[in-house]
């Protein structure tokens, strides 16, 4: 029997399926669904999934949303998208921030495009990000404005990227009459995380013996949401047909502390004398980062499950697992 609130029946184009919700996503969704992952595979993933990649329903192509022939024939016989697609993480935005523009705008245009192309689709949900809100995201709903801060500085490309890749979603949704949804998630965490998150650095250096580095004084805040709850979001997205036209924020705000303690969570979980210090980072930082998920839990009926000690449990175990 088909689970409640997961897509059954569908064939999935899952674009950035080799990332880290992507990959998540992929191996919930895959026993009962045809799924195509498009994906260039500068992170993968997908192979942190042992026997995902040989699972009779995935069909994998290796190729960029940036090129719209591959997009083309990735979405022959899709009847829905979930695009995760993107340049993602700080210090790989900062160093290439022209590519982050296309990948993640452009790239978008040629998903929705093609979608809107082939035509049919019960579903598209677009990945945005919390970054939207700017430096001080305090109990944020999804009808508060985005706060980009000006233009020159790269940490920013990224916030701006998806803000307009999301407006753009939105616009084919009112144009053409897509069946869009948008996603922003409020730090993903887990096991077989790849990138850049924080809990993912730092159970690493824990493991090794530390020392667990944290940014600057480590007071910055942040909710974090643990993968199969993020991935629990994703599937209702697809099936919920309230979903249809709106924006949610996928969070946790009872999982929300300083950067500065959950390193020194993680140091505690892991086991023995783990040193945590501090060390500067120039440039901006987001200083808050808490959502309100109200929207999420009315429409769609997300509710987080995983409390943050369970969740980092989980995932340290994980990595244990890998040494």
């Amino acid at each position: 029997m088909p689970e409640p609130d997961v897509p059954f029946g569908e064939r999935i184009l899952v674009t950035g399926g080799a990332g880290f919700i992507g990959s998540a996503f992929v191996r919930r969704v895959i026993d009962g669904n045809e799924v195509v992952v498009l994906d260039t595979f500068s992170r993968d993933a997908l192979a942190r999934w042992p026997g995902l990649r040989e699972h009779p329903h995935l069909t994998v192509r290796v190729g960029s949303v940036t090129d719209p022939e591959a997009v083309e024939a990735a979405l022959d016989g899709a009847t829905m998208v979930v695009h995760c697609a993107a340049v993602a993480g700080i210090d790989s935005v900062g160093v290439r921030p022209a590519r982050t523009m296309e990948v993640n705008l452009l790239g978008t245009w040629h998903v929705l495009e093609a979608a809107r192309q082939v035509g049919g689709l019960r579903r598209f949900v677009d990945f945005s990000t919390s970054e939207v809100f700017g430096t001080h995201a305090w109990r944020v709903s999804e009808s508060d404005p985005a706060v980009i801060p000006p233009p020159g500085e790269p940490r920013w490309t990224y916030a701006a990227s998806k803000l307009a890749a999301e407006h753009l979603t939105h616009a084919f949704h009112r144009e053409h009459g897509l069946p869009v949804t948008s996603l922003r998630p409020f730090n993903v965490y887990g096991p077989r995380q790849v990138g850049e998150g924080a809990v993912h650095h730092f159970i690493q250096r824990a493991l090794q013996g530390g020392p667990v580095r944290v940014y600057n004084d480590g007071a910055q805040v942040r909710a974090w949401l643990y993968v199969d709850d993020a991935v629990d979001a994703v599937c209702r997205a697809c099936v919920r047909p309230a979903a249809v036209g709106e924006a949610f924020n996928l969070g946790n705000p009872d999982a929300a502390i300083t950067v500065w303690d959950l390193a020194q969570r993680v140091a505690r979980l892991v086991g023995g004398d783990i040193p945590v210090v501090r060390v500067p980072r120039p440039g901006p930082d987001v200083e808050l980062r808490l959502p309100v998920v109200d929207k999420a839990r009315r429409l769609l009926g997300f509710e987080p499950r995983w409390g943050l000690s369970e969740g980092l449990r989980s995932t340290i175990a994980w990595y244990r697992g890998q040494a």
